[in-house]
């Protein structure tokens, strides 16, 4: 029998369904499998055949299948470290497909840099099929092992105590949770921890159009701040003077100089009403201090 990664998988997952049971059966197919995978849903009613799915393997104890009350990415995730039984837990996307591999991928990128936090490669469906081998410059589907300042959640492993004694991912960041990432990457180094990016743990993120933070909408075709209350909540907790002021109170104009607004200008007073919601609920939230997680 073979044996098995000493790493939890934890796949948060939010309206989606079959690509969630596809990700799912990815995971549980490689060789060697992982210890433990824990399916963290936030989706409040699926289809029958998934949830007849998803019970059979919570039965057989393949996975984990536990269910939350409301969607919440960085609540989610801290729910992942909370029950996570071994020292490194993998977070991936709902919907992806890992190659070959990667899992013990990314045990080596721990083992052999000692870096508490190992981000792996993510092809995004535009980049299927192109050499990225001769790089130099980095972005997340290069090829080429580097140390990086942050990482995309939907394909990184961290070890589980170093992020719960930095208190876990701040629950603070709202709806799409834009920019939580960065902002616990920000605590991660000024904790003295570093990133290691390993190309050769890499998935394939299939951005399907339907769940995950799509549920919220197209940031650029509405006027609600789910995702401008992320940006602006992002430069108050990391605020270092004159800069984070000219980024905060810059975003508006920066918002609507796109290609989309230039093409689009009736969609100008939409944006601008989207970024100065999410100003003010940004200047809220930070008001009641950032909400990390809880063992009690």
């Amino acid at each position: 029998m073979t044996s098995s990664v000493p790493i939890t998988v934890a796949i948060p997952t939010y309206g989606r369904d079959q690509v969630l049971v596809d990700t799912i059966r990815h995971v549980l197919a490689l060789v060697p499998p992982p210890a433990e995978v824990i399916v963290l849903d936030q989706t409040k009613d699926h289809v029958p055949e998934v949830v007849r799915t998803l019970a059979a393997w919570h039965r057989a104890a393949a996975i984990r299948w536990l269910k939350l009350p409301e969607p919440l990415i960085p609540r989610a995730m801290n729910r992942g470290l909370i029950e996570a039984t071994c020292e490194i837990v993998l977070f991936l996307d709902d919907d992806i497909r890992p190659e070959p591999g990667f899992l013990q991928a990314h045990a080596n990128g721990h083992k052999q840099t000692n870096a508490g936090l190992v981000a792996g490669r993510i092809i995004q469906p535009w980049q299927e099929g192109v050499d990225f081998s001769r790089d130099n410059e980095f972005h997340f589907a290069c090829c080429r092992p580097t140390w990086i300042e942050e990482f995309m959640a939907g394909n990184f492993s961290i070890r589980r105590d170093v992020a719960l004694k930095i208190g876990g991912f701040d629950e603070r960041f709202v709806r799409v949770a834009y920019n939580f990432e960065a902002e616990f990457a920000y605590r991660w180094r000024n904790a003295g921890h570093r990133i290691y990016f390993e190309p050769t743990a890499a998935v394939h993120h299939l951005r399907v159009a339907a769940g995950g933070t799509r549920m919220f909408g197209e940031h650029l075709r509405s006027f609600r701040p789910n995702h401008a209350v992320g940006a602006y909540y992002y430069f108050l907790r990391t605020w270092s003077g004159r800069k984070s002021m000219t980024q905060f109170l810059g975003r508006p104009l920066r918002a609507i100089s796109t290609r989309h607004h230039l093409r689009r200008p009736w969609w100008i007073p939409a944006t601008l009403i989207a970024e100065f919601s999410g100003m003010a609920w940004s200047l809220a939230l930070a008001a009641r201090g950032p909400r990390y997680v809880s063992l009690k």
